[in-house]
């Protein structure tokens, strides 16, 4: 594979200086053409340590214009990075649509280093490789332009550069102070370079393998690399924007996903036993027993740095507040954060739908309680129209990506769904509007939403079965008896914390260890 960048290509001073002036220019235009655009562009810089990736970079600052690029550079860990999963940082870094974000080191940093010093396993290293492909294909179905530069040296080339001993400002390529570390793994390093380069090479996010012998070359074949995929993209959004503009001016029947819904289509929240009910004198047994072992569960969880994610979802009025608040009670305040999540800011709307929850991941050892999530996208999104069919339907398998990684980094994810009678939230709403401390909480949205109810049913339904998980189940609660419902959840929360912690003491009914239920 890397035999096509040792080929020895060179340019000329005088060449150099005949194509700059232009390829400056024409990536300044596109630059600006981005920045009306809905795309981002992704510029990864990696290869061989010497390569003279850090003055390929300064380039691209001297042709660019720096106040739509975002430069991060992927060395060390911090300690806020170490107690996050791994992609943490890298998407709390991802461009806004409309500019540039140059990644020097990327997802692909850690992964080759650690399989060079056998830090993993060939299946981990693997395995590793195919969610950056997954994580790629996403980034790409956003509309991000992911464009992969791998520089090459060769062999000899570096270890000439690791026995000179002149001063580094009469050198051709600056000395990376990792060079001769990495030098002598040479030969490893190009194995598993090349492997992770194969695995990766996709149509939507290709790799580009650059000849960096001669910075000349090296910079004007990345510069023009740059341009012509930046071209490509932005005539490909137009004639796309183009078309949809035509279509938009058709009189097209829209159909929303009640208007074909069979009503009395059996969905699996048809299952939910809403007839549980609690006396108060049980109700505040189970309260008092189960917020004492949640408050001692989360100190626990605390001290092994393990973290939970409790994910709220239901129908409106079904309770969700409430339940937040008997877990917040039990709990120390210093060790949680609630998320309300609302309609997306104007910032958020020019990411990746997730980007958003990437940045509340808890530390290691916190709870982060999410009132609502990211389950909008296959909600209210697809049911209001706000995702388009195909952004909806690929969802469920980026969701499920997403809380897979989380919960190999150690985090406890908890589901809950409170489901309500139709007649229950009914009574529930004219209630608000005639309690004075409760009237701002019902509004015009919520009477919409209810008469879409089949369709809501039918999308939780889909909800459920394409991401009830093995390492994130989903837990339906009835929801008609708020009593009922909040027992259920603290008691739901309890059992994933002991499992989290390894204890694994799944409770009796009856027991003497716990209140009894009715």
């Amino acid at each position: 594979m890397f035999e096509a960048a040792e080929l020895g290509r060179k340019l000329s001073k005088a060449e150099f200086q005949a194509i700059e002036p232009d390829l400056h220019t024409r990536l300044l235009k596109a630059q600006q053409a981005l920045k009306n655009s809905n795309s981002s562009v992704i510029i990864i810089v990696s290869g061989v340590e010497g390569a003279g990736k850090g003055e390929v970079v300064n380039r691209l600052s001297e042709w660019l214009d720096t106040r739509d690029i975002n430069t991060n550079a992927f060395w060390e860990e911090t300690d806020e990075q170490r107690l996050r999963p791994k992609y943490w940082r890298f998407w709390r870094t991802l461009p806004a649509r409309g500019t540039l974000g140059i990644m020097f080191g990327s997802w692909y940093t850690h992964p080759i280093i650690d399989r060079v010093f056998d830090k993993i396993d060939e299946g981990d290293f693997e395995r590793d490789l195919r969610r950056i492909v997954e994580f790629e294909r996403m980034l790409v179905q956003d509309d991000a332009l992911i464009i992969k530069f791998w520089f090459h040296l060769p062999k000899h080339e570096v270890e000439k550069q690791v026995k000179k001993d002149k001063d580094i400002l009469e050198m051709k390529i600056k000395k990376s102070p990792l060079m001769q570390k990495f030098s002598r793994q040479y030969d490893d390093f190009a194995s598993v370079s090349e492997c992770a380069i194969r695995i990766t090479d996709k149509g939507q996010s290709p790799w580009h393998l650059i000849e960096a012998s001669d910075r000349r070359y090296r910079d004007i074949t990345v510069g023009q690399i740059l341009l012509n995929a930046m071209e490509k993209k932005l005539g490909e959004e137009k004639q796309r924007d183009a078309i949809e503009s035509c279509e938009q001016h058709e009189e097209v029947a829209v159909t929303h996903l009640t208007d074909d819904l069979d009503a009395n289509r059996i969905t699996i929240l048809d299952h939910v036993d809403l007839s549980k009910t609690l006396t108060t004198k049980e109700y505040n047994e189970q309260l008092k027993h189960y917020q004492a072992r949640l408050f001692d569960l989360a100190w626990k969880t605390h001290h092994e740095e393990k973290s939970v994610v409790a994910v709220f979802e239901g129908w409106d009025a079904s309770g969700k507040g409430g339940a937040i608040r008997r877990v917040t009670q039990a709990i120390d305040a210093r060790l949680y954060k609630v998320i309300s999540v609302a309609a997306p800011t104007d910032e958020e709307k020019a990411h990746q739908y997730l980007w958003r929850f990437w940045r509340h991941i808890p530390l290691a050892g916190y709870l982060s309680l999410y009132d609502r999530s990211w389950y909008g996208r296959v909600l209210v999104e697809r049911v209001e129209g706000f995702a388009k069919e195909a952004e909806w339907k690929r969802a469920y398998s980026e969701i499920n990506h997403f809380e897979e990684q989380l919960c190999e980094n150690g985090i406890s994810i908890v589901k809950f769904w409170i489901h309500l009678g139709k007649d229950e939230q009914l009574r529930r709403f004219k209630e608000r509007e005639v309690t004075p401390w409760k009237e701002h909480k019902i509004t015009d949205e919520d009477w919409r939403n209810r008469e879409r109810w089949d369709a809501y049913k039918a999308a939780v339904n889909d909800m459920v079965a394409h991401t009830s998980t093995e390492f994130a189940p989903w837990s339906l609660i009835p929801g008609n008896d708020k009593k009922v419902a909040r027992i259920e959840i603290l008691k739901t929360l309890c059992h994933a914390m002991d499992e989290t912690l390894g204890q694994k003491e799944l409770e009796k009914t009856g027991s003497k260890s716990e209140p009894k239920e009715k």
